[in-house]
């Protein structure tokens, strides 16, 4: 318990600890205010067996309860804000602090780590650290200390109840590590079945068109359903497991404090206590009771604290690639590999690849599916780390680079197009937050969706959903180019940037690509015959090798890979032209 409650506590950062153990110290000082009661009542108390009941008596009486309540109202009150304040503070800067952790993980990882996990942790398990957690933690800690500040009390009004106290607290603590043991064997199954509900959900939502499209909406329906069933199974087998062992807990609790009753009325009985101090142990009976039994049922909850703290520290352990060089400002913009190797999951993808793009030509990666085209692509943007040779920029080592100045050098436009839940107008100027709306609307006019934008219902200001659901795929697209040409970075990464483009704004749009990419030095994935023979270099890429390259023209008097490409590129297009 003690080592659960002080990793959460290294987990909060150094000014919330401050604040827990200040409003934990508060909590105690309730406590004390709690307390006061005894006292109060023990005055009445003195006076009825005194035979005499006196104003001063009422008035003192009077005067310590109120202190006692307006002391433990107001002290409550501050300690339950630094209680709030440190707990949504604490998952507000986590919540911060992983995304920035992700910024620079390799892309691998998120190939290892499903969307369901991560997102999970940023929600579920970051919700349960700034409100559950908090509050277990903290009443669980109050009520421990305000039992040992009982023990300590009772041992100057009698020591043979504060014994007895001291072995029924005992009790407590062994019954309590074995609800922690119990707890900690179920907590980590509830927070597994807690991420893949999430990831089906996300599953489910995000492939809505294709479940429908291939008719399978009862097979993801019962995937769907079988991670709510196991989902509700295991908190189901939690709470049956718990409750058993949370009752006996609190039922040695409830008898610590009828023990001490029965041995305080014993020992008056038996004229070894007074009568004001007999009753002063039975109220303390009563305190010790509720402070228990809240910190036992409480603490039920700790290995899921315990367990979420080691799933959002897992991101944040997850090594980064190392972004800590110079900011360097490169002379030109030619990218160069030498016999750069890559392997995921032991398996190698790239395999001695030596390539030169000189700066502001353009190089067109071409070949099967699978043969490495968009992992040499990611090398070359330093998306991933090579695991041999290297990746320069101007002659530099890419991994020599500031990652962000390095990035200032890199547009990107994408096939699978991302939209972020805001305005037109800032997914346009994403790489320019601070850009004047002219050079907005020049942007998009430029990518050819100044028309469709000017038609919504808000124009540039409406709000697009997550992921630019709102939009149709080209709609997509243009956005996206426009967003580059806001950038206007001297390197472009195109991923098929046509793919998803109307034939009736295609020609448009390669006007807007020839502009955005001008004087540029420029790399794409090709898969469409016009994009891939006006390239300065074609590069045929088969089983993470360089298998041919040259110029559209070189290429065609050879035989391979590449001549059989644009065979089938043409007899595709007079396929259609045919129909």
């Amino acid at each position: 318990m003690v080592e659960i409650i002080r990793k959460f506590f290294a987990f909060c950062g150094e000014e919330n600890r401050r604040k827990f153990h200040t409003s934990i110290i508060l909590g105690v000082v309730q406590a004390v205010f709690e307390a006061l009661k005894i006292p109060a009542i023990a005055c009445m108390v003195r006076a009825l067996i005194r035979g005499a009941v006196t104003s001063g008596d009422i008035l003192l009486s009077l005067g310590i309860m109120l202190i006692s309540i307006i002391g433990a109202g107001l002290v409550k009150a501050k300690s339950t804000m630094l209680q709030t304040e440190a707990g949504y503070d604490t998952c507000a800067k986590k919540r911060v602090e992983i995304a920035e952790h992700m910024r620079y993980l390799p892309m691998g990882y998120f190939n290892e780590n499903s969307l369901g996990q991560i997102t999970s942790v940023t929600t579920n398990v970051m919700e349960n650290l700034e409100n559950v957690a908090t509050r277990v933690v903290m009443l669980v800690c109050e009520g421990m200390l305000t039992t040992s500040l009982i023990i300590i009390m009772l041992l100057f009004f009698d020591w043979r109840i504060a014994l007895v106290l001291l072995a029924g607290f005992a009790l407590f603590l062994f019954a309590n590590g074995y609800l922690q043991k119990a707890a900690g064997k179920l907590a980590g199954r509830k927070i597994d079945a807690d991420e893949k509900l999430v990831e089906k959900v996300l599953e489910y939502l995000q492939g809505m068109a294709e479940v429908k499209a291939y008719h399978l909406t009862g097979k993801k329906s019962r995937e769907l359903n079988d991670a709510i069933a196991a989902n509700s199974g295991v908190n189901t087998e939690m709470e049956m497991t718990l409750i058993p062992r949370m009752t006996v807990q609190s039922l040695i609790a409830k008898l610590t404090g009828v023990c001490m009753v029965a041995f305080s009325c014993s020992f008056y009985c038996g004229g070894t206590m007074d009568a004001l101090t007999a009753v002063v142990m039975v109220i303390a009976a009563f305190i010790v009771n509720s402070s228990l039994e809240t910190a036992g049922n409480y603490s039920a909850l700790l290995r899921v604290v315990d367990l979420s703290v080691d799933r959002a520290q897992e991101i944040l352990d997850t090594p980064q690639m190392d972004i800590t060089g110079e900011i360097i400002e490169p002379e030109r913009r030619d990218l160069r590999t030498e016999n750069v190797e890559f392997s995921y999951d032991k398996r190698k993808i790239i395999d001695g690849v030596t390539v030169e793009i000189p700066e502001k030509t353009t190089t067109a990666i071409v070949g099967p599916s699978g043969g490495g085209k968009t992992t040499l692509v990611n090398l070359l943007a330093r998306f991933w780390d090579v695991d041999a040779g290297t990746v320069m920029l101007d002659g530099t080592d890419v991994r020599k680079f500031d990652m962000d100045s390095l990035m200032q050098n890199f547009s990107f436009v994408f096939q699978n197009v991302y939209l972020f839940h805001d305005t037109v107008a800032d997914n346009i100027r994403f790489g320019q937050p601070d850009a004047p709306m002219e050079d907005v609307i020049e942007a998009a006019k430029k990518a050819c969706c100044h028309d469709f934008i000017t038609a919504l219902p808000e124009g540039y200001d409406t709000v697009i959903g997550e992921g630019g659901a709102s939009l149709s795929g080209g709609e997509k697209q243009r956005i996206s180019i426009a967003r580059a040409m806001m950038k206007d970075a001297p390197v472009i990464f195109l991923d098929e940037a046509t793919a998803n483009v109307d034939p009736e704004n295609e020609n448009e749009l390669m006007q807007a690509i020839r502009a955005l990419t001008e004087e540029k030095t420029v790399i794409m994935i090709a898969h469409r015959l016009k994009t891939v023979e006006h390239a300065d270099q074609i590069l045929v890429v088969d089983q993470g090798k360089i298998v041919q390259k040259g110029t559209h023209e070189e290429l065609m008097k050879q035989e391979g890979i590449y001549k059989a490409f644009i065979g089938e590129r043409r007899a595709a297009a007079g396929w259609k032209a045919a129909t």
